[in-house]
């Protein structure tokens, strides 16, 4: 039987009529932002209301997390989510499912946390002799072998966003094209909103030289095999994306850190003073919670490592994101048209 490169192989395998997301939801087999903190959906809320937006869809909305924290803040919002999987059972019923995004949004902020490292790639392996190979996997036991090497597409996209020109074999890298023709797609629906993506991620001058291909099941890192009983995911190129957006008519652009943008929006580590201990002690114990939800959320080894993608259609940047300096956190890369 012919092995399947590993974009088609994780294609069945989470998006197959009986694939992984078809039947599970993302909180029960990994932790997000939404899931660590409400204090994530608040930052969300306060992009929504900086842009004066009345609609916010969450695109890859899984269990609806998100969803239900901005109805409960924000009731007057038109929240919409987009994801494979049936509507949740417990989605309060305002909130609009659906499986696709609508065109020609308007007034909207579309929200994509942790769904560009859930679609499929490619990967490549340089071999004995140099050259760059899709690796081919066998779907039940994760096994893998080296084939041809890619279409003169993905090649180029190589070449330009994850260059292997010096590489040694062994080496490899993961093909962000559709992951990029994804993007562009949603910025191309927009016609005029904010869109942005957050996700683990790596830039030109940082790619990891053996890949990020990765598994999860039941909260726990495993093997990566296609045969849908766990998550198949590998990190973002949001810089290759983030061009990809800027052609798809992208009015502005932000990249940044995770831990950057939410201190931007007011997600605060600071400890609370002790004399509120003394004065109101269930006071205290809960701003302490929050400083600890607040710590995980902004972790640079961990949570706040993840990279903030924010672009606009037909309108300038949050003036809260567009105020961000550059800074040692990675830095932030802003283009304007």
């Amino acid at each position: 039987m012919a092995w399947p490169t590993w974009r088609e192989a994780t294609q069945h395998a989470l998006y197959g009529p009986d694939g992984f997301y078809r039947r599970e939801r993302p909180g029960d087999h990994f932790r997000t932002s939404v899931r660590a903190s409400p204090l994530f959906a608040r930052a969300v809320e306060s992009v929504a209301r900086e842009c004066v937006v009345s609609t916010v869809v969450d695109l890859g909305a899984g269990g609806g997390e998100l969803l239900r924290e901005l109805h409960r803040r924000a009731p007057e919002l038109e929240l919409i989510g987009v994801d494979l999987a049936s509507r949740p059972d417990q989605l309060p019923g305002p909130i609009g499912w659906t499986d696709r995004l609508s065109d020609g949004l308007v007034d909207v902020l579309v929200i994509a946390n942790e769904w560009l490292d859930d679609l499929p790639v490619d990967v490549v392996e340089i071999d004995e002799t140099g050259m760059p190979c899709l690796v081919h996997v066998e779907p039940e036991t994760g096994a893998e072998r080296l084939g041809n090497p890619p279409g003169p597409d993905d090649l180029s996209w190589l070449a330009r966003w994850w260059p292997l020109d010096e590489a040694e074999p062994g080496a490899r890298a993961e093909i962000g094209r559709e992951r990029d023709s994804a993007w562009a797609d949603a910025v191309r629906r927009v016609r005029r909103g904010v869109l942005v993506a957050i996700d683990y991620w790596h830039r030109r001058g940082d790619r990891p030289p053996a890949g990020t291909l990765a598994a999860y099941r039941a909260g726990r890192m495993v093997p990566p095999v296609p045969d849908g009983s766990c998550d198949i995911t590998a990190h973002v190129a949001l810089d290759s994306c983030a061009s990809a957006g800027d052609e798809a008519g992208a009015t502005a652009t932000l990249l940044t850190t995770q831990r950057q943008a939410l201190r931007a929006l007011g997600v605060d580590a600071s400890l609370p003073p002790r004399t509120l201990a003394l004065d109101d002690s269930q006071a205290y114990l809960a701003a302490l919670s929050q400083t600890t939800q607040a710590i995980e959320l902004l972790d640079p080894a961990g949570l706040g490592a993840f990279g903030w993608l924010v672009q606009t259609v037909n309108r300038p940047l949050p003036d809260v994101l567009a105020r961000l300096d550059r800074s040692t956190d990675r830095g932030v890369v802003r283009r304007t048209r």
